[in-house]
């Protein structure tokens, strides 16, 4: 246009239009959800969740049994995982950045379930371990789940249902941090909506104090998911929380209300126990795993690992398999509802890490790692029969 010259209406219209466009998207977009970062998805380049299953099989005095190699099979369902405080970042709220400690716990939590199925996960932003010590501490406050926190999964899952489900059955599994925050996500998102319950295979949440009424197996958290009692029951829960000595008066798990972890409880519940050795009750023996690559070095929860003093017998192969290295029930001690696991000759015992508070939380998701895939084969067959 030339200096000195009277705009043309015609032709200021439309750019007119355009800035006023650009100035009503610009907050949405400077406020825009950040989108998902898959830790763990089909295709991925990187993907610590499909990784080498070949494995070498002891008994509990470490004697070799077998070496073995796995083929997944037709995976007929998905699995969705969301994983515990990890997180060694700085800050009390973690970015969706992926760090050593979630490809580790991603290959020793998750991983081994995919034989059975396709295994997403999500990053989260997630209260960290700093953030975690400083609530200990009594430097911060608040819930351990952030609204941060939930929203991501809730994202995350969205686009899970919307570009890969296609109507596939799903597992939700989750340890610590991850139980807290699945438990809060089920019952806003699935408990009450039928479809989607009608797709929950199970619920695998651990370390996370799962509550049910007094007397039941329902209720507290959920209002139609109840707790599995056989390896072929579909949409129910499996949850515990792991101590091989009575838990202290101040154990934060199997109590309804943890002072650190889970805050107050409404009246008349209890902490769910199920045990994956013995769905049915009683006591039964476990199948350890582990993969023998040593968890994240230089990180905090790689350092809580070494103080447990698990000592692997030695293999070559990625992966590790105790067949009978415990025996494990439910029981009621000193007024928490826990997985009591007792070693079998010739099994380490284990040490409470960071301290008997927290009994052996750490070995939740792999002290009955080879059952609690075998429910998830088992539940596969019975979903396909049931769904087709």
């Amino acid at each position: 246009m030339l200096a000195g010259t009277v705009p043309d209406m015609r032709t200021l219209r439309p750019l007119l239009l355009l800035l006023l466009v650009a100035g009503a998207l610009a907050p949405a977009a400077a406020h825009a959800a950040p989108r998902t970062v898959w830790l763990c998805r089909p295709g991925l380049a990187q993907n610590p969740c499909a990784q080498s299953q070949r494995t070498t099989d002891f008994a509990p005095g470490g004697r070799k049994l077998r070496v073995h190699g796995v083929t997944p099979g037709k995976r007929r369902i998905d699995c969705f995982y969301v994983y515990p405080t990890v997180s060694d970042q700085k800050s009390d709220l973690a970015t969706l950045r992926i760090d050593p400690e979630e490809r580790s716990i991603a290959l020793y939590q998750a991983s081994r379930y995919s034989r059975e199925c396709r295994v997403f996960a999500p990053i989260y932003r997630q209260h960290t371990i700093a953030w975690l010590l400083k609530r200990e501490q009594g430097k911060v406050s608040g819930p351990l789940i952030a609204p941060e926190s939930l929203a991501d999964v809730r994202r995350a899952f969205s686009s899970y249902l919307k570009h890969d489900n296609h109507g596939r059955g799903f597992v939700l599994i989750g340890h610590s941090q991850g139980s807290y925050l699945l438990r809060q996500f089920i019952a806003k998102e699935i408990d009450p909506k039928p479809a989607l319950r009608r797709r929950l295979v199970s619920a695998i949440l651990l370390g996370g104090n799962v509550l049910v009424r007094k007397g039941s197996d329902v209720g507290g958290d959920f209002r139609h998911i109840r707790a599995c009692h056989t390896r072929f029951e579909l949409g129910c829960v499996i949850a515990f929380s792991t101590y091989n000595a009575p838990p202290p008066p101040d154990s934060l798990f199997g109590r309804p209300a943890s002072p650190t972890l889970g805050g107050a409880a409404p009246k008349g519940v209890r902490v769910l126990c199920t045990s994956p050795a013995a769905l049915g009750g009683g006591a039964g023996l476990t199948t350890t795993q582990y993969p023998t690559a040593p968890f994240a070095p230089g990180t905090v929860i790689g350092g809580a690992v070494v103080i447990l003093g698990n000592q692997l017998p030695k293999a070559m192969t990625p992966w590790v398999s105790v067949t009978g290295s415990y025996s494990a029930r439910c029981v009621t001690q000193n007024g928490a509802s826990v997985l009591r696991v007792t070693e079998r000759k010739g099994t380490p015992k284990l040490k409470p890490s960071p301290d008997p508070r927290w009994g052996l939380h750490l070995v939740d998701a792999n002290v009955a790692l080879g059952q609690l895939v075998d429910i998830v084969r088992s539940e596969a067959a019975a979903y396909a029969r049931a769904r087709g």
